[in-house]
């Protein structure tokens, strides 16, 4: 085994310290050729880096305002909940009436106050209710549950029944609406 330490670069091949890899016999205006090649290579680096570490930029700031906008996406999934039974627990009182208690008709005008209070507060906190009757089926908004010939009058694929409303955060679906849908007649193409 040879000892390397005393040795020069040239004479060590496995040496790790730099060696100068330009010719000697380079004339000044092949060195300038050279140097203007390496820059325009390090720019070229330097750019493709800049233009990386700017969409890295517009990336993050795009997932902090997604992060801004849907945090409250499970918290708005359960209050979609308590307003669509809101709205059922309405449904359920009498019709209003010549002669009905007093009571009864201060108490469907007070749930329906705070009903529409409720709805007005979802919408400033970006949840919006999609009521689908009588609208074309979308796949992005609806859920068909059930298809029934259509009647009279109604195009196929048109929502003649909605179950329930869709419900979207800031226009994201939060719950599709639950639907019946217009069938084709049978036969029809």
């Amino acid at each position: 085994m040879t000892d390397t330490t005393n040795q020069t670069p040239e004479e060590n091949p496995t040496s790790t310290e730099p060696q100068d890899t330009l010719p000697e016999e380079l004339t000044p205006e092949q060195r300038i050729q050279q140097l203007t090649e390496e820059v325009a290579a390090l720019r070229e680096k330097w750019l493709r880096a800049e233009a990386e570490t700017q969409n890295i930029r517009s990336r993050s700031a795009r997932e902090v305002q997604d992060a801004r906008a849907y945090a409250v996406q499970k918290f708005a999934t359960d209050v979609v909940e308590v307003a669509e039974n809101l709205r059922r627990g309405l449904a359920a009182l009498p019709a209003p009436a010549e002669g009905e208690p007093e009571l009864l008709g201060k108490l469907r005008g007070g749930f329906e106050g705070v009903e529409k209070s409720f709805w007005a507060t979802l919408e400033r906190n970006g949840v919006q209710r999609h009521d689908a009757t009588g609208k074309p089926f979308d796949p992005e908004l609806h859920q068909a549950m059930a298809e029934q010939p259509a009647p009279e009058g109604v195009a196929p694929g048109t929502v003649i029944q909605a179950w329930s409303a869709a419900w979207t955060l800031n226009g994201r679906l939060v719950r599709p609406a639950m639907v019946v849908v217009a069938a084709k007649e049978p036969g029809a193409a």
